[in-house]
């Protein structure tokens, strides 16, 4: 494999020097070339056609934010990394919004560097891959639906984290909030609807794409959102036969519908169920979401949507009293993803409508919500495949153990 190749632009000589000692340990990162501000960002992306340009964002003559604008537009193979002293969100956004790939806050470590540098690499790499495909669809639309049985379980927080993670893995996602009374996703990416779902069911005629996206908020992560009523009691104004025409026209549009629910089974959300095509049912380690679970699951198998429900565990954590292998043996079904608990970073992201990913993308909690984009991408993590899967890795142990006892035995002997 070829090193990934990088352009760092930094007007500070120390900074750029401890980036070099940094980066020289691994083997498959090369620096290329070295720049001080931004316009001799922009002459050396064209002279050295670096992978990654390593940006930072006060600089004189021209700063990180227009140097990014300019460098992205006329080289779209060029991936931006934003190494900044300024954490606010403000900052943030406005390298988002520029085109950049990603964001460091200074100081940082070395892990935290290389790390991210392979990740916006490989995501960079499957986009390029993807776009060699001369506009091909190679796989069908996905419905992909975020449910829970209990409010507060984390279902918004999954939905938005991992709709924005499938953006980033350069699909075309749409996010539809059906909790129709009190829905947040718009609060969890600070965007203001003036007109929503409720309104858009009010058009009379039958959706066509056009229409519906008329009624759509974009996000600067790449995602678009149809938001639920602004106030509870438009709800009713909605139907489940509005909902099926709505999704059914998006599907044709988008790569991944994500719906975000309410936490119970009523027309809409059983019209949701029924048009998806992977459902991951949301649990938490305590005793009333756990019996809720069960019901929840006996009544999905009823339904027949058992066969595309996975079992995510949020808030996971060895202090909570009931053990994750305890909890699958009750409901008698396994977890195919587990979110630590941070309540920290959900809360921060939550007040400041910026998702995790994104503000906190080193993370624990944000590479498990990768872990579960993955499951998306790779429709993975059904109850058959983790039987599977388990059982290879119980034999493994099994053999493995058998045949230490053989060799001990052996040895006792005098074999």
């Amino acid at each position: 494999m070829e090193p990934i190749r990088i352009l760092v632009v930094d007007d500070v000589e120390e900074t750029r020097d401890n980036i070099r000692r940094i980066l020289s340990f691994d083997k498959d990162i090369a620096i290329i070339g070295e720049g001080r501000d931004g316009l001799e960002a922009i002459q050396k992306v064209k002279a050295l056609s670096p992978d990654i340009v390593l940006m930072d964002m006060n600089m004189p003559r021209l700063n990180g934010i227009a140097a990014t604008e300019k460098i992205i537009l006329e080289n779209p193979g060029v991936a931006v990394i934003f190494l900044s002293v300024q954490g606010e969100a403000e900052y943030l956004r406005k390298a988002m919004m520029a085109g950049a790939r990603d964001y460091l806050v200074k100081p940082f470590s070395g892990d935290e560097l290389v790390e991210t540098i392979k990740r916006v690499y490989q995501l960079e790499s499957r986009r390029t891959n993807t776009g060699n495909n001369q506009g091909v669809k190679t796989s069908k639309p996905q419905v992909v639906t975020i449910f829970g049985t209990k409010g507060g379980v984390g279902k918004t927080t999954i939905a938005v984290n991992t709709a924005v993670q499938l953006a980033q893995a350069k699909k075309k996602v749409v996010m539809v909030d059906l909790d129709l009374q009190f829905g947040d996703i718009s609060v969890f990416l600070n965007l203001s609807p003036k007109r929503t779902i409720a309104e858009l069911a009010q058009e009379g005629n039958e959706p066509d794409i056009d229409l519906i996206e008329s009624y759509m908020i974009p996000h600067l992560s790449g995602i678009k959102i149809l938001p639920a009523p602004g106030r509870p009691e438009y709800a009713e104004l909605i139907t489940a036969g509005q909902i099926e025409n709505i999704i059914a026209v998006l599907k044709n549009h988008y790569d991944y519908v994500v719906i975000d629910t309410p936490p119970l089974f009523n027309d809409t959300n059983l019209c949701a169920l029924d048009l998806s095509s992977q459902v991951f049912l949301v649990l938490s380690l305590d005793l009333a979401t756990i019996k809720n679970v069960k019901l929840s699951l006996e009544l999905m198998q009823t339904l027949h949507h058992i066969g595309k429900t996975k079992l995510v565990l949020n808030r996971a954590s060895e202090d909570m009293g009931i053990k994750v292998n305890n909890a699958e043996e009750t409901l008698e079904f396994l977890i195919a993803a587990q979110l630590p608990s941070d309540g920290k970073i959900c809360v921060s992201a939550l007040n400041k409508g910026i998702p995790f990913v994104i503000s906190e993308p080193n993370a624990k909690i944000s590479q498990a919500v990768r872990n579960v984009t993955e499951l998306i991408l790779q429709d993975k993590g059904y109850q058959s495949q983790l039987k599977e899967k388990r059982m290879g890795s119980f034999l493994g142990r099994l053999f493995k153990g058998g045949s230490d006892n053989n060799v001990k035995r052996a040895s006792n002997s005098g074999e």
